[in-house]
């Protein structure tokens, strides 16, 4: 029989910072009304971060992982794997996300690695700590976590960035086990676009431009789009159909189809994305959870949403869970997970 790897549970962290439209609307200085931030970029209201500790990149996602171990009764000692999803804006520069979680969680038996692809980084990690897991007879758990608060680099004003101006902060864990028997990761599949690496990035603060004493308060806002014209072209001419790929790919290596999906965890997107991707797929809007009063926090999205939906019973034993991702660079990214006890384990 194929060795089987499940999801044990998730855990959350979310900053008690809230911006809403109306804030956003006025940061814009009249370039978007607090209607317009509502309705076409889909955002009531987002998360920030406040000035403490806690709300750093590497302590949120440790927070979420103490709330993950937390949820599911787990001991800290039995995880062997720690992946880091967090972003590379952090407290420290340089220093390794998943070792700091180690440490605040005393996992002293695991190993922990640092991984990035941007707002897709969660569901390929989750594929990652599959394979792994499957690959490696010594290794059963896998714990990924993160923080995420981006948002720290965006200037309303720059209308090129709107597509960002849902970017919000917290951090998120999902805590998977091989031989588990129920909430079985089914099928991944994962799309880049190298011709956009370079697409949008934080333009001041790296080799290429270092941070200098003329342009150190532009650079706290540079979180920019680089190549506005290349993206917006190539992105209308790919982006769904590269979405749908994913999610096709991943349903044809679980052998399924959109039929089955009965839960989408999507990533925030624009309202009226949002509402084309249920169209594509045949599914309503009580099969989602639309994030408009979180905002984006990034990788974090597919955690938060399937956190959600478990608490409200939106996925629920036999439940099948799409999870989708797309990340700046770009990357397009899609699994599959079969919520409930696996018939074939008992």
């Amino acid at each position: 029989m194929k060795e089987n790897v499940g999801i044990v549970g998730t855990g959350i962290y979310v900053p008690e910072g809230i911006v809403t439209a109306k804030g956003i609307a006025e940061a814009t200085k009249g370039g978007w009304t607090e209607a317009a931030v509502i309705e076409k970029l889909g955002i009531r209201r987002k998360y920030v971060p406040g000035d403490g500790p806690e709300d750093g990149t590497q302590e949120m996602g440790a927070l979420a992982a103490l709330d993950c171990l937390k949820n599911t009764g787990t001991d800290p000692m039995g995880i062997d794997i720690i992946i880091s999803i967090g972003e590379e804006w952090k407290e420290y520069p340089l220093t390794t996300t998943a070792l700091y979680i180690q440490e605040r969680i005393g996992a002293w038996n695991a190993w922990g690695v640092d991984i990035q692809n941007r707002c897709c980084t969660a569901v390929t990690a989750m594929k990652i700590a599959h394979d792994m897991l499957i690959a490696d007879d010594e290794a059963k758990t896998v714990l990924i976590a993160g923080g995420y608060r981006n948002g720290d680099f965006i200037d309303y004003t720059d209308n090129d960035v709107s597509m960002m101006f849902d970017l919000s902060a917290g951090g998120g864990a999902i805590l998977l086990k091989k031989g588990l028997g129920r909430n079985l990761l089914l099928g991944s599949h994962i799309i880049s676009d190298g011709s956009l690496s370079r697409s949008v990035g934080v333009e001041i603060g790296g080799t290429e431009k270092p941070v200098t004493i003329g342009n150190l308060e532009e650079s706290r806002k540079s979180l920019r789009v680089l190549e506005p014209i290349k993206m917006k072209s190539r992105l209308k001419e790919a982006s769904m159909s590269n979405w749908l790929k994913c999610i096709d790919e991943s349903l044809r290596k679980s052998s399924l189809t959109r039929a089955d999906i009965g839960y989408l965890a999507i990533l925030h997107i624009k309202r009226s994305e949002h509402l084309n991707m249920l169209r594509e797929l045949g599914m309503c809007e009580g099969q989602t959870t639309y994030l408009e009063d979180y905002g984006h926090m990034g990788q974090i999205d597919q955690i938060l949403s399937l956190h959600m939906a478990l608490e409200s019973g939106k996925v629920k034993e036999g439940t099948v869970v799409a999870m989708v991702a797309a990340g700046i660079g770009y990357a397009w990214a899609a699994n599959i997970i079969r919520w409930g006890k696996d018939k074939l384990s008992e």
